[in-house]
């Protein structure tokens, strides 16, 4: 089953749920109602507007968490385009005759690397192109480091390259991180608990109406529902709807300047 398939699913389990937390308020404010002549218990607005707003802040730090990791992961993509760029242009600081052996094992490298995150559901293949990533950037840095310790060759382009490839093999960790970071699973948890929390406080509210008030019930759970899924789509941009593939079109030019 795929990502969207369940995650689409989930969502509408969410909106049902929430749908009904709202009748179950409205049935028990009408019991109560029809308990007690003064109507539904005095002074619980402040506590329904702290709920509200502690369910509004919720979703605003979520979701803005969700953006500004979404925006990270696309600007590292950035990243480690221009610092393979860099050093692939450096190679030219090299002897002649060392360049080619490298430049093809870059032109390797970077095709590895344009297509480990486009597997993302698949652990079995995105493992085994990292090992192969992995052993390409070892391959580099022991020849880059053969033909700069070569007797002749300036202290200033050792550090030059040495730099360049220390950077292009770093970014690497770092996006593999930033592909792992998310919210902990309790804000999640929080996060549907507090929309159930409202919708049965929303029914509980409109139940002086004598008919219900669909309209309010049904946007609030709609809204909601609809707002979880674009964080969890957010959240996970390799395999969702909501991605970051149009980012990797720079490491596919990278590749193209390497011809």
């Amino acid at each position: 089953m795929g990502f969207v398939l369940v995650v689409v699913l989930l969502v509408l389990a969410l909106f049902g749920v929430m749908l009904g937390a709202a009748e179950l308020g409205r049935r028990v404010g009408v019991a109560r109602l029809a308990r007690q002549s003064d109507g539904l218990a005095k002074g619980g607005g402040s506590a329904d507007a702290a709920t509200f707003a502690l369910l509004g802040l919720l979703i605003a730090f979520t979701f803005s968490g969700a953006a500004s990791r979404f925006q990270d992961r696309r600007d590292l993509i950035a990243d480690e385009a221009n610092a393979i760029g860099t050093a692939y242009l450096r190679l030219d600081l090299l002897s002649s005759d060392e360049q080619p052996p490298l430049r093809e094992l870059f032109r390797r490298y970077v095709d590895v690397r344009a297509t480990i995150y486009a597997q993302a559901l698949d652990d079995a293949a995105t493992a085994v192109k990292l090992g192969e990533s992995a052993e390409l950037q070892g391959a580099i840095w022991t020849m880059a480091m053969s033909a700069v310790q070569r007797e002749g060759v300036a202290t200033s382009t050792t550090m030059l390259v040495t730099n360049a490839l220390n950077e292009m093999i770093d970014i690497t960790t770092t996006r593999a991180m930033a592909a792992r970071s998310h919210p902990p699973m309790v804000v999640f948890v929080l996060l549907v608990a507090m929309s159930l929390l409202c919708a049965l406080l929303l029914g509980y509210a409109t139940s002086l109406n004598t008919a219900r008030s669909w309209l309010h019930t049904v946007t609030f759970a709609a809204v909601i529902s609809l707002t979880v899924y674009v964080i969890i789509d957010i959240e996970f941009p390799r395999v969702g709807l909501i991605r970051v593939d149009s980012a990797d079109e720079m490491l596919l030019q990278v590749r193209e300047s390497m011809r």
